[in-house]
């Protein structure tokens, strides 16, 4: 077994290692979310924890952790007989990205639950993190229902399994903490208010703290074991603490004006629901017994406040998360005041253990290559991409105006991408609609089917008994259609013919509309411009569409109309991208009055381009942001190019582009 990175090694991040150290004295508080980019000592932090836990006592024997002091009465491994238990480290389990739903919770092995009425069941890593630490890296790219059946275990201290009306049930408490990067997408605000804590992280900019994250590090890449020892006095200080802290945990009192600074603090910062109150108050009440306390002051309170309230206040995935710090210390000021009973002192709670500053880029958190060069945008002042051709002409980029609810506009026919909710696609979770035999392991039983294969063969198979005689070869698995999450291409006309104030705020908003719809349906987005002479990747497909709607915000605008160049790069990141993830199926957004200019033959140029995705059946849908008396078509006429069809910025919000996703599909078979 490798050694950990020591926890008090971590140069910096008080606050992750505070919010660690917290989940550790008091895991009702809910668990972490670690939110920033990479290289920051997000994962070695996580990973270091596990050897701060004090050890457990474990029943022996038992696959399900239980506590022999008071074991579990529904365990599947019970009932426990008393005295025999062993004592092991806390486990620290990680949950893969890419795992599956019966990896997570477990997997009942239905063919003996069907013949024997026996509840043959193999644990998941719920119940292997059960009293210990589970620790998801990227969770915001872990699927929508692995990330509900994790929550909810979490809420509930408990797994549940069931297939077909047979269940199992077993205890699972464990420390939750989950790591993410906001580039590459965003959780789902109702995911995020079950995060007890969020602590964002960044890289010190500070050269001395810069270096001694280097030396660390590679000291320890050096020699690992010598490295830990060296901090081994640190770690045995911090794990006695958080054991002091947890026995003294009983002992803290809330009381009534530390509850009513909590309950002011989340009604004036307008937080949902009470879930951030609850969470407020365990987290003082473990700030004050990490501290040596057994009062809760205002300083614990404001701290909570710190941890426990910024990413409930994010309502759209274009909200920055944070916390308004002077509105913070208004509102404790107006609602302070110590109960008449309580102390007078104001010890600040200290915000972790000895050790400097932090942030230890870890080896396989180097920026990693998108391996297309062709696409990648130049630099410019500030790092933000630049348009090619950015010369005479150009504007300064107009605010979008504001976003409005848009229709579905879907992919024609049946996919298999991953779960989303935008085009029809054959999914884990859905409504039933066959079977099938299963390929691997059987996880949704088509019981009918199953029943209906095994009944012509009872007789041959001596059936005798009440119960069914069911084999391996009569197991159906069933097949169901759910949604699918798409890549959706904005292909934005940046040029000249678009520069209207006016008019260029009313397409960013269009864009951003549409992009926000994107976010609810769980979609990767991408975003290709065009103007002066050439077209640019703003930015590669990704999952965070706020990275999307700030390089729309910043899009300047200004000269000739490639709309050429435009289309064939759009194609070119398609095609890329179909490579990288064939099952997910593109939706193309063409935003542009349908004007050509500069270069010979411009219009021809880009009508042999638009057939090469009419050839191909991508799906298409041009945005036609003509206006004046006078209109020329000419969107029109690109959409038929396409294969797609044609829509203004009004009927954007009006009934009738429901009538869009016919026209799609439509025109996507006489394509075909």
């Amino acid at each position: 077994m490798s050694t950990p990175f020591p926890f008090t090694a971590v140069v910096g991040q008080d606050d992750l290692r505070l919010a660690l150290l917290l989940n550790a004295v008091s895991p009702a508080v809910g668990g972490v979310l670690v939110r920033g980019e990479k290289g920051t000592a997000k994962s070695t932090a996580v990973r270091a924890l596990s050897a701060l836990m004090p050890e457990v006592d474990v029943v022996s024997g038992c696959r399900f952790s239980c506590d022999p002091d008071s074991p579990d009465p529904a365990c599947p491994d019970g009932p426990h007989e008393p005295g025999a238990f062993a004592s092991r480290p806390a486990r620290m389990v990680e949950l893969p990205v890419g795992a599956s739903e019966d990896r997570l919770v477990g997997a009942l092995d239905i063919e003996r639950a069907l013949a024997e009425g026996v509840k043959a069941f193999e644990p998941g890593l719920l119940a292997d993190a059960h009293r210990g630490i589970l620790y998801v890296d990227e969770v915001n790219l872990l699927h929508d229902h692995l990330v509900d059946l994790l929550l909810d275990a979490a809420a509930m201290g408990a797994s549940y399994v069931e297939r077909e009306g047979v269940s199992v049930r077993h205890a699972s408490k464990f420390l939750l903490v989950g790591t993410m990067n906001p580039e590459e997408g965003e959780l789902r605000p109702q995911l995020l208010d079950r995060f007890g804590l969020t602590v964002e992280v960044a890289a010190s900019r500070e050269p001395d703290q810069r270096v001694e994250v280097v030396r660390r590090r590679l000291a320890y890449d050096d020699d690992p074991a010598g490295f830990a020892a060296r901090w081994a006095d640190e770690e045995a200080a911090v794990r006695a603490r958080i054991v002091g802290a947890r026995e003294l945990l009983p002992s803290v009192r809330l009381g009534d004006g530390a509850l009513r600074q909590i309950a002011a603090t989340c009604a004036a910062f307008e937080v949902d629901g009470m879930r951030a109150d609850i969470v407020m108050a365990r987290t003082a009440t473990a700030l004050a017994a990490w501290a040596g306390r057994t009062e809760v002051l205002a300083e614990d309170v404001r701290q909570a406040a710190l941890l426990a309230l910024p990413h409930r206040r994010r309502r759209n995935p274009f909200d920055a998360p944070g916390l308004d710090e002077d509105k913070l210390d208004e509102t404790l000021e107006e609602f302070g005041g110590q109960d008449e009973d309580g102390p007078d002192g104001d010890d600040d709670p200290d915000p972790g253990p000895g050790g400097g500053p932090g942030g230890q880029p870890e080896p396989d958190d180097a920026p990693q290559g998108d391996g297309d060069a062709a696409a990648r945008p130049e630099a410019g002042e500030g790092g933000e991409p630049q348009p090619s051709g950015s010369g005479a002409g150009e504007q300064q980029p107009a605010r979008a105006a504001e976003p409005f609810r848009t229709k579905v506009l879907s992919v024609p026919g049946l996919g298999e991408g991953a779960a989303g909710r935008r085009s029809r696609a054959r999914t884990e979770h859905g409504r039933t609609t066959g079977a099938r035999r299963p390929r691997g392991a059987l996880t949704k039983l088509h019981l009918a089917a199953t029943v209906q294969a095994a009944a012509p063969h009872q007789r041959a198979r001596g059936r005798s008994g009440p119960g069914l005689v069911v084999r391996r070869d009569d197991l159906r698995q069933a097949t169901r259609e759910g949604r699918e999450g798409n890549l959706v291409l904005f292909v934005v006309d940046a040029s000249g013919s678009m520069a209207a104030r006016q008019r260029m705020s009313a397409v960013k908003g269009a864009v951003l509309s549409l992009l926000l719809d994107a976010y609810q349906r769980r979609d990767k987005v991408g975003l290709v411009t065009f103007r002066g002479s050439a077209a640019d990747v703003a930015l590669p497909p990704t999952s965070s569409v706020d990275a999307a709607a700030v390089r729309l915000e910043s899009l300047p605008t200004g000269g000739r109309t490639p709309l050429a160049a435009g289309l064939l790069r759009a194609h070119e990141v398609l095609r890329v991208e179909r490579l990288r993830d064939p099952a997910r199926r593109p939706l193309m957004v063409v935003v542009t009055d349908g004007r050509a200019t500069g270069g010979p033959e411009p219009v021809a140029l880009a009508g042999r381009a638009a057939r090469l995705f009419a050839a191909e059946g991508t799906a298409s849908v041009v945005v036609d942001c003509e206006s004046g008396p006078v209109r020329l078509g000419l969107a029109g006429q690109l959409a038929g190019e396409l294969g797609g069809t044609a829509v203004t910025l009004d009927e954007l919000r009006a009934d009738s582009i429901a009538g869009l996703v016919r026209d799609v599909q439509g025109s996507s078979r006489r394509a075909a």
